[in-house]
């Protein structure tokens, strides 16, 4: 590897890849001596894409990585006083880490608004200079892995494949998003760097410019089969594909076949419509004495539109899916954020909340554990975010609606499963970086117990988050002791 790749891998130098801010207020903690009270953050998000009814975690390996890697360089130092920090305190920072303490919900996992997937404790220095990066690294894979997992659905166990790097947001975006796809259920990735990086399978075809290279289309055909004999895909839309390039697609697998080459027959629809086109590909092939041929389409494809074709009964059976997915071009942001809850006092934790005119925008006060009950079917069913240490419910269980503090909700479920694990202690990563196919098969287990109602492409029911009975009563007194209700 590449000096430059395991920088990358590792996220060295990137101490600055934060809000000027952060380091502003690290230089307010630490003039005032408050760099070292202990704080505690939380990671979340409000809303959901529009018409989703879950979000797939991903991008923790990131956040991992950074906290073990974590320093300023010389050349961050320098660059620190140029814009101004004086000389004792760049001291104080040649020698600062990331120290501290981080649970989470392991990636893969499905996660719904307002609960908290990432919780971070540890000296205020370190915890708020971490925001701006856990937001980064967090934000868009699990936008992104959302964004593939419907895809996916939509395409009723298809194959699917990331073709986006033309069309991502640079390229950072371009390799960080492949990764998240192939969480999200893609079977592969045509980014070549993303494929070798992170082991993911590596597909393509070949492009327009290689049929018009050649002196005929037949001709391009040929010599494509010669090269690439092993699962060759022919892409038949450069000229007119029902006259020429479907048909002669078919006239060069026949004669590669005669040969002995024992060819499935592939193609792939890249323009014009999919539906009709494939239906007379399949046609053709079977008519040419090819049972299964595969027919992959591609072109500005997204989960609406393959479920459209599905109904059309469109014989295409792999996708080229790209600018929808990398970009999540419906929805390009995922609107994360990282919120303090407690402080450590003389008195031990002291919760904090954040109170807005906004009820959804008023935080969940205290340092929390998410607990997800479950079906006997394994199906979830509903999560309670519980305090530190309080006594998690079983069987009878008690919840409170989040803005709605004084609207109990009571069901029946078996013993809840905390989802927040802790992974690193004082800046250490506790145990080895989790392999890519794991975090993989537990998206794709975690999206095959999801029951249809929350994974269904229009008008999806909304998953039950609610607070415990504990953590209830600690964000009404809290509110109550700032007067909010008699606000209202």
């Amino acid at each position: 590897m590449t000096e430059a790749t395991v920088n990358w891998l590792q996220r060295k130098d990137m101490a600055l890849l934060t809000d000027f801010y952060e380091l502003t207020m690290l230089y307010g903690f630490w003039k005032k001596g408050y760099e070292k009270r202990q704080a505690c953050f939380e990671y979340f998000f409000r809303e959901l894409p529009p018409h989703n009814g879950f979000a797939l975690f991903a991008g923790l390996d990131q956040v991992l990585t950074f906290i073990s890697n974590f320093s300023f360089t010389d050349e961050d130092l320098r660059y620190l006083r140029q814009v101004g920090f004086p000389d004792e305190f760049l001291a104080y920072l040649r020698s600062f880490r990331l120290e501290v303490d981080l649970w989470a919900a392991p990636e893969g996992t499905v996660v719904f608004p307002y609960e908290p997937l990432v919780r971070v404790e540890g000296p205020l220095a370190s915890t708020q200079l971490l925001e701006a990066f856990l937001l980064n690294a967090l934000n868009y894979p699990t936008l992104v892995a959302t964004k593939a997992a419907r895809i996916c659905y939509a395409a009723e166990g298809d194959p699917v494949i990331e073709f986006g790097l033309r069309r991502a947001q640079g390229p950072d975006g371009g390799v960080t998003g492949s990764r998240a796809a192939y969480i999200g259920g893609c079977v592969g990735t045509s980014n070549a760097l993303a494929a070798r990086i992170y082991g993911i399978p590596v597909k393509g075809t070949h492009a327009h410019s290689w049929v018009m290279s050649f002196d005929s289309e037949v001709e391009a055909f040929r010599a494509y089969i010669e090269i690439f004999p092993d699962n060759p895909i022919l892409l038949v839309d450069t000229y007119d594909p029902l006259t020429s390039g479907i048909p002669n697609a078919v006239k060069v697998f026949q004669e590669f076949r005669e040969k002995g080459l024992p060819l499935r027959g592939a193609i792939r629809l890249d323009s014009g419509d999919l539906a009709k086109l494939s239906k007379e590909a399949w046609r053709l092939f079977l008519e040419a004495g090819f049972a299964d041929p595969v027919i992959v389409a591609s072109n500005e494809l997204e989960e609406d539109l393959i479920a459209d074709l599905k109904r059309q009964k469109a014989k295409v059976n792999s996708w080229g899916v790209g600018t929808h997915l990398i970009t999540a071009r419906d929805h390009p942001a995922l609107g994360g954020v990282f919120k303090i809850v407690a402080v450590q006092s003389g008195q031990g934790w002291e919760p904090k909340i954040k109170i807005s005119g906004n009820i959804s925008k008023i935080t969940d006060p205290g340092r929390k554990q998410v607990v997800r009950y479950y079906l006997p079917s394994g199906a979830p069913f509903a999560d309670l975010l519980y305090l530190e240490g309080e006594e998690i419910q079983r069987e009878k269980v008690r919840g409170f609606d989040r803005e709605n503090l004084f609207k109990e909700v009571n069901f029946t479920a078996g013993p809840g499963r905390p989802l927040l694990q802790k992974l690193v202690e004082k800046g250490k990563i506790l145990a080895a970086p989790e392999n890519l196919e794991a975090i993989r098969e537990r998206a794709l287990a975690n999206m095959a117990a999801l029951p249809g109602e929350y994974r269904r492409l229009r008008y999806p029911q909304t998953y039950s988050v609610l607070l415990s009975p504990g953590a209830a009563a600690v964000k009404r007194e809290l509110l109550t002791e700032a007067g909010f209700f008699g606000r209202r």
